[in-house]
Parts: C-alpha cells; structure tokens; sequence
C-alpha cells in the first residue's frame, strides 16, 4: 500500500473512531452481547407472499447506504443474502436516527419492521426499531456493482488474490461467491462422510504427531516433546496407523484429517491439507476403483445436483466407470516411448530426449514419475484411472498378481492433475521389510522424500494382516474440481503465505 493510501486508511478510521466516541456520548453501545433474529434474508426475498406486512428482525452488515435527510436506503447482509433497509426518523425516533447517522459502510445493525416492496419491486424492510451491534473501524473495500442487458457486472472489487488469501475474512464479506465455495466444502465432506457410514465404516482418529513419520514419500515438519525430550514429527499421511487397526480387527476404518507436508506451495500443494484415507479389510484395489468412481459421483450430484462439471473452462462427466489405463501404456499413448523393463540408464536417456529434468542420485521409479507428472498427466482431462505401476515408486502397496515388476495401485486422475492414491495394500512383512530398506538406501543416496524405516508397523504386519484395499483422497483438490476453483488457496480458509513485512 502507498503511503498516500495509507494516510487516506489513517484519516477514515480516525473518523470512524471519532462517530464511535459521538455514539458514546448518546449512551449507546457500540459493541453489544447479543440480538433476537426471527428470519434470514434469503428466506424473506425467496418467499415474499409469506412475509409480506409482517414483522421480522434481522441483523447484518451494511453493504451500502444511501442517506436523504430525514431517511435512507441501506442494504444489510447477513449469512445467506443482502436485503434493503429503509430507515426513516420518524418511524425509528430520534434517538436511534442519530446513531444511524452515525454508522458507516461495515457496521453491523440489528433491525425489526415490516416486509414490503418499494415503487421499484425491490423487497425492503421499513425498519421500526434499529440497534448498533457493532462499529466498524476499519474501511471495507466494497465490490461495485451495476447492471448492463440484465447481467450483473462487477467492477472495483477486491481481487488483489494475496490480500483475500491473508484477509479471508474481508474477502468472505466482500466477495460472496467466496462464502459459496466454502459452504459447498463443508458439504462436500460431509456427502463424503455420509457415503462412507452408510457402508458401515468406521470413523477413527490417529496421531498428528507422530515419532516416525511414514506412509508417503514427503519431507515432514519436525517439533520437539519437551516433557519426553524426543523428536516428533506432524503427520504426513495416516496410513500406517490406520492399517495397525486392521490388523487390530476393524474391517472397515476412514479419517478425514490435517496432514503437513514439509513441500513447495503452487497451485495444487499446500503444506497444511486436507485427507481422507479409507482401509477396508479383505478387498483389493478392484473393489477400491469401483467404490471411488461411484462415491465422487454420488457426491458430485448430491452438491452440484449433476454428474457433469465445468471446470476451468472444460466439461467433465464423472459417470461411472471411468477408463482404466495402465501406467505403461499411458506412457505409450502420451510419450510413443515403450518405457517398461527398461533399466535406470535408459530410462535417464528416455527423460533427457523428452526434456524432463532429473537428478543424479534418482532411481527407476522417481525417473518414470517425473516423466508421467510432465508428459502423461496434463493430458487426462476425463476422469481415468491410472494403474498397475512399478515396484520402485510404490513401497506399501502388494506386488501385481500377475507381473512382479508391478504394483496394485491405482491414481484418478481428473482436470490433468491427481486427486488421490489406492493400493491392494502390502501385508507380507518380509516383502515390506525389503521395500523399507531400500528406502533407507535412497535417503542414504540423498533422497530426502524416502520413506522411514518403521519396526513397530513391521510387528504389527508379523501379527498378521488381512487383504486389504487403500485409498489416500485430496479433499481439497477434490473441492478445487467440484468449486471450479483453479488454486488449492482458493479451497482454504486459511491458505500459507509468508509473513506479512
């Protein structure tokens, strides 16, 4: 902000600070406990005929006032919808018309009259009895509208994208197909969490923080236990406990939970995010296809109201089934190169002639990732299943029952970006045991991402574990699909950003 600005934000709010001490002095309080609503908004302007010459009371914040003397227009918004007040001296009384003269765009004021239209059809409530709830010191940076051929056109708004993400809470009252976003998450997890009790699963939580970090490739953040003096680590997936409840007994257990992941932040990571991971006994990663298809379009309808989304310009049909195409063959489709069985050294000349970047201390399977996120990915648009991957890349999932280069794992893949991680998962301990290893043996090579070695998982594995399917899902990527948001900061309330200078 320049310092001309900034002298321009000093003078409004010593004004409004100077109306705050004016309505003072009429003995009223600008800060009060607490008001009786009787209605919202949007109940009012969608059913007009119920309402009309009623009396109602309703609290909100002024979006816009427009005084005349002995009267004004103002439009209040509270949760649902923005509605017109109009306020007149003689129907208020003295008192409460001057500290009405007092408030500003932002106040938040409770009102109690009755429902009716104005000559212009506009559903107003002609206020009887007004009260400040809360001063606003601060100036809000108000979103212009105004109609052209009956659309809503929309100019001076607050879109500065940093300043909404560090001020969410001005972006929610500015801006209200933000609040919208946000709404539609929270029921988009709960359809998630609905779909997932009707089949009988179980709802459990595990340790955020955690002595060895595990269950995916990732950097963690790491704090210190001062009463135990020990290292611990915030989670980076929830997997390996939620398999030691399989092993427990449970056939069927789901977490929704915060995992942190020490990474870069773009349009699809955040290090602070959003998970829900599923475990259900004696099921492999068939089962596990069949169930994500049928539960993002089941959700996908029950928010959206269709199977079909428009996101970012593209239309897509998460109508079951979707396309299974093995990893491999996506490379052959998307690349024309027959990468499979191919050792390290050829697949390091097969990344070089695609110009995909790699390091020195890398593997076969980091190799093909990266030349899967670069040149097979952007292409699926559709909801697909992207399967059957090497042993290399997937250290907790069982061996492919029919070629054990291979993996039981599957990705979808919606709008060219992943959106969640299934596997038959691994319940050998002696094959699991090897894996670890040889994710030491990277770490050791210089992979900071390599998976720890954990024995107790290990012990738990030697009790025995059954068949088991897994799935890892992205809520948040999930909410970017169904929101037609382009960014993961757009999804969260509360997104990491740098600290402020």
């Amino acid at each position: 902000m320049s310092n001309e600005n900034l002298d321009d934000l000093n003078e409004v709010m010593k004004t409004r600070r100077s109306k705050l001490e004016q309505i003072k002095e009429l003995n009223v309080n600008p800060f009060t406990y607490s008001y009786e609503r009787s209605t919202a908004a949007q109940e009012i302007l969608d059913d007009f005929e119920k309402f009309k010459e009623k009396e109602v009371s309703l609290a909100g914040r002024i979006m816009s006032l427009r005084r005349m003397g002995k009267a004004a227009f103002a439009h209040i918004m509270d949760m649902t919808a923005r509605i017109q007040i109009y306020v007149r001296r003689d129907e208020v009384g003295e008192q409460s018309y001057a500290t009405f003269k007092l408030t500003d765009i932002g106040d938040i004021v409770g009102v109690k009259g009755k429902v009716l239209k104005t000559k212009t059809g506009e559903i107003t409530i002609l206020v009887s009895h007004l009260q400040l709830l809360t001063k606003n010191l601060r100036p809000l940076p108000i979103v212009k509208e105004r109609e052209e051929e009956g659309k809503k056109i929309v100019y001076d708004a607050f879109a500065d994208t940093e300043m909404r993400y560090r001020q969410r809470y001005v972006d929610l009252i500015v801006n209200r197909d933000v609040k919208d976003i946000f709404i539609k998450r929270s029921r988009i997890i709960s359809a998630m969490r609905k779909y997932l009790d009707d089949l009988g699963y179980l709802e459990v939580e595990t340790p955020v923080l955690q002595p060895i970090y595990g269950g995916a490739s990732a950097r963690p953040f790491t704090t210190h236990h001062n009463a135990l003096d020990i290292t611990l680590y915030m989670r980076i997936a929830d997997e390996l406990y939620l398999k030691r409840l399989i092993v427990g007994g449970y056939e069927g257990v789901y977490e929704i939970s915060k995992d942190f992941r020490n990474e870069g932040i773009d349009r699809t990571h955040n290090p602070e995010f959003t998970m829900m991971e599923l475990y259900v006994a004696y099921q492999d990663y068939n089962f596990m296809m069949n169930l994500v298809e049928d539960m993002i379009n089941k959700i996908a309808i029950e928010v959206n109201g269709s199977s079909k989304v428009n996101y970012q310009g593209e239309e897509i049909d998460l109508t079951a089934p979707w396309p299974r195409l093995p990893m491999f063959e996506a490379f052959k489709k998307y690349t024309g190169m027959d990468l499979y069985g191919k050792s390290r050294d050829e697949l390091m000349a097969a990344a070089q002639e695609l110009h995909v970047e790699t390091e020195s201390f890398w593997d076969s399977g980091k190799i093909l990732d990266e030349i899967f996120s670069e040149k097979v990915e952007p292409n699926l648009i559709q909801p697909t299943f992207i399967c059957d991957y090497p042993v290399e890349l997937s250290p907790l999932a069982k061996r492919h029952r029919n070629d054990p280069k291979l993996v039981e794992r599957f990705e979808p893949y919606v709008a060219g970006r992943e959106i969640g991680n299934a596997f038959s998962e691994l319940n050998d301990p002696i094959d699991q045991r090897q894996r670890f290893e040889e994710q030491v043996a990277l770490r050791e090579a210089g992979d900071e991402e390599a998976q720890m070695l954990d024995e107790d998982f290990l012990r738990a594995l030697e009790y025995g574990m059954p068949p088991t399917a897994g799935l890892g899902m992205g809520i948040d990527r999930l909410v970017m699909l169904l929101t037609d948001s382009p960014s993961i900061r757009d999804v969260i309330f509360f997104p990491t950003m740098r600290p402020e200078k």
